[in-house]
């Protein structure tokens, strides 16, 4: 498959979907059903993606275009979930910022040089438009193959990024991370304040080529206390969300092991017109809306082990999942929308997948 040539055009008038129950559920209004998509749905777990992947690596997959539409696509075919989300990978912009990388199997992002100084912060450049385009096309490429279906587009939040460029790759601890955070502020929030722009350059780029919803992977950001969170992260997130607010599109924040952040979480997501955070399994949905900013839709939280232990485990896990979101609703969350607690895992079966957007439809 060969790569489209760079698209640039302006903004596009944003879609009318009035029939998305997704973007119905992050509105605040009623949704025909309840909405399911789940995070990694395009990816590891499907036999299509695998054949493909035997002729691309992670980053090709993620800047050929056409490549990266079908793998979008592919779960929306099978499964029928009632949102896509924009195949690509957190580290897609560090490379557009000139950060030399690789996405390594079983194993993640590797950074060729770690960030440890202040020079070494110095020499982040802006990201590189041109750089880019190749994601931005496969967003047009998407908004006209996809009829109804609402698109996702997303990127890494500036401390899980940080997290990955000062440690290297992926960590148990963030030694690092926490050191420089902890120890060497100024040098910290230098960081922090670069890849607050990335982020939002990179997510403009999607907003402006025709994404209708975009979700903030703060990955890592449960490795922090309340407290630690709103020093060193919570302004950076909050400029994010601050500064795209004006776009119109409802935003997800989501990240792993954050139940005492969920709450702030929230906040950095008050200017815009649709805020949704996302819950992993830890937390009952109606717990996490009594923590969240009152009008706030509510993303989650099935474990994803579950759909490892058989239909049964699965069916009654599904119907545990959605009565907890209509007690967070009845608690005062916007919406819900029906989603897995973190990523779809490797060895999942497609076909329980399938089974289990059926199953929450029907609820």
């Amino acid at each position: 498959m060969a790569a489209l040539g760079p698209v640039n055009t302006p903004a596009r008038t944003r879609r009318e979907l009035p029939h998305s129950p997704y973007l119905a559920a992050v509105g605040g209004r009623k949704p025909s059903r309840v909405p399911v998509w789940f995070m990694r749905q395009a990816g590891r777990s499907l036999p299509e993606y695998r054949a493909l992947r035997q002729r691309h690596s992670m980053l090709d997959a993620c800047l050929v275009p056409d490549v990266a539409c079908e793998i979008t696509l592919q779960p929306v075919r099978r499964y029928g979930v009632d949102a896509a989300i924009l195949f690509s990978d957190i580290v897609v912009p560090l490379r557009a910022a000139g950060v030399e990388l690789d996405i390594v199997a079983d194993v993640g992002p590797v950074i060729a040089h770690p960030v440890r100084t202040a020079t070494d912060i110095e020499h982040i450049k802006p990201l590189d438009p041109q750089a880019i385009q190749p994601v931005l096309d496969t967003v047009q490429l998407l908004v006209a193959a996809l009829g109804d279906v609402p698109l996702i587009g997303f990127a890494g939040a500036p401390f899980t990024l940080a997290s990955y460029l000062i440690e290297g790759g992926p960590s148990r601890h963030y030694v690092r991370t926490k050191a420089m955070m902890l120890a060497e502020p100024a040098s910290w929030h230098a960081l922090m304040s670069k890849l607050t722009d990335l982020t939002i350059e990179f997510l403009r780029g999607q907003i402006d080529s025709g994404v209708d919803a975009i979700q903030v992977f703060d990955s890592w950001a449960g490795m922090l206390s309340l407290a630690d969170y709103r020093q060193y992260v919570l302004p950076h997130s909050a400029r994010v969300f601050d500064t795209l607010a004006e776009q119109g599109v409802p935003m997800t924040h989501f990240g792993v092991g954050t139940a005492e952040l969920l709450g702030a979480m929230s906040e950095a997501l008050k200017p815009a017109p649709a805020t949704v955070v996302g819950v992993d399994w830890r937390t009952a949905l109606a717990d996490a809306a009594a923590r969240v900013q009152p009008g706030t839709a509510l993303q989650g939280n099935l474990d994803p082990v579950v759909l490892l232990a058989g239909w049964p485990v699965v069916e009654r896990a599904a119907r545990a999942v959605v009565d907890d979101g209509r007690r967070a609703v009845d608690a005062g969350a916007a919406g819900h929308v029906f989603n897995l607690g973190h990523g779809v895992l490797p060895q999942t079966d497609p076909g329980v997948l399938t089974e289990l957007v059926s199953l929450v439809h029907s609820l």
